[in-house]
């Protein structure tokens, strides 16, 4: 309890608003050639470094009190407080997702904010490697992040990045492992169905698709992305449709793969009665592989069973009784959706989870303690790793996923506003601060 009190007394008794506010004038301050500017942000920083010796000479770990002081918020340091209490080692790597959880569309103009990179570059300064864990291809998040951080973090060999959701992994200044292409190391048969998929996509889609939407630039999985504002009821309409569009394309390249169309020429089956777009509507056990591909990833996630249900086309089947032959190789190929941002086909063995793995052998971190903050249904499985595995906490926008912000509530509760992704950047400062004490 001594640290409890000794945080009361510290936002009790000293003017810690203000300790803030300078040290966020004094961080984020931008260059500017103005001698009247520098000369006033240097009267900020001499009465800032007053304030803190303040504090620095009424605690006996007063740098420590200071710091705290001058980065975290009365409610950030108690849950600091908490963590320390409950876990009692400091966050040694960071795993951050990127959009809609270090950046916003809604909320920070789908930039980074300049507060959040700054503390960023302080977890780097300390240490602590960064693992950006997005769906995106590398090129873009290459791009913001050398822009954001800089190309000294960027290659300095403490940070990762892990891109289009873990089929790939890139570490610069780490020789051979500095790029790792972790699809390549899948069977034949599921590299040919992604294959299949990726060449039908939009030569074979509906025109309101071609027109609507557009590929993401991806090495490997097949993304389908709105023409329209991220989050628009028109970007939601297209994505819907697009899922069942993917997933029926799906179905055609499994089709395939299990030579359905080979046994219909066999047996003289010239096809009619069945639709002639593909051979995904060729019967398996009585139903269509469409029908029954449909029902598989209804099963697995009720987000895309209520799309399915909305297009009229949910079948109604018993999901447990869905052919082996097809469930052996659906088992392995992950179909995500992302409502008014995107419809997505993966590898269910290349998932975000194997990038970070891959990431931390790279950069060296043996005993991992993360701190994962995102949003969607991929950063949870990386949450749930690290919960199952004791090796780290769990932080997510209030606009996650339902599953993601549940997991979260119920872990430790680091729920955050919208854009404000700093928010627990600065709780786990705190932490790490205050682990040293242990």
């Amino acid at each position: 309890m001594e640290r409890y009190d000794l945080v009361y007394r510290l936002y009790d008794e000293y003017d810690t608003k203000t300790v803030r506010e300078y040290q966020e004038f004094v961080d984020v301050f931008p260059a500017v050639d103005s001698r009247v500017a520098l000369e006033h942000w240097q009267g900020v920083q001499e009465e800032l470094e007053d304030l803190k010796d303040e504090i620095r000479s009424d605690f006996a770990a007063g740098e420590t009190f200071a710091e705290i002081a001058a980065r975290a918020t009365r409610d950030q340091a108690f849950t600091a407080l908490d963590l320390d209490a409950k876990y009692g080692r400091a966050v040694n790597v960071l795993v951050l997702d990127v959009d809609e959880t270090l950046r916003s569309a809604g909320g920070t103009d789908n930039e980074i904010p300049r507060d959040t990179l700054h503390v960023l570059t302080e977890f780097h300064e300390a240490g602590v490697p960064i693992v950006i864990c997005t769906g995106q291809t590398l090129e873009n998040v290459k791009g913001f992040a050398i822009q954001g951080l800089g190309s000294e973090i960027v290659h300095s060999g403490d940070l990762s990045i892990v891109y289009e959701a873990g089929t790939g992994v890139f570490t610069p200044g780490h020789g051979a492992e500095t790029k790792q292409l972790l699809y390549e190391d899948l069977d034949a048969e599921i590299r040919d169905v992604f294959d299949d998929v990726r060449a039908r996509v939009l030569p074979d889609a509906p025109e309101s698709l071609r027109r609507g939407c557009h590929l993401q630039g991806n090495e490997f999985n097949v993304t389908m992305k709105p023409n329209y504002e991220t989050g628009s009821s028109q970007a939601r309409e297209i994505i819907d449709e697009a899922l069942v569009y993917l997933i029926d394309l799906l179905a055609d390249a499994v089709g395939t793969a299990l030579g359905l169309d080979d046994e219909r020429e066999a047996s003289g089956d010239d096809g009619e009665g069945d639709a002639s777009d593909g051979n995904g509507d060729v019967e398996l056990e009585g139903e269509t592989v469409r029908d029954w591909t449909r029902a598989f990833y209804a099963a697995q996630d009720p987000e895309i069973r209520e799309v399915l249900e909305s297009e009229a086309a949910y079948p109604n089947l018993e999901t447990d009784a869905v052919p082996g032959t097809l469930t052996e190789i659906l088992d392995r190929i992950d179909v995500a959706y992302y409502e008014a941002d995107a419809a997505e086909i993966g590898s269910l063995e290349l998932n975000k989870v194997v990038g970070v793995e891959r990431a931390l052998e790279v950069l060296g971190v043996d005993d991992p303690f993360a701190l994962v903050m995102g949003d969607s249904k991929s950063d949870l499985r990386v949450m749930q790793w690290v919960d199952r595995n004791d090796a780290g906490i769990a932080a997510a926008p209030e606009h996650a996923s339902r599953d993601t912000l549940e997991h979260v509530i119920e872990t430790d509760e680091l729920v955050f506003d919208q854009g404000k992704s700093v928010d627990v950047l600065r709780t786990i400062y705190a932490l790490n601060r205050l682990a040293r004490l242990n």
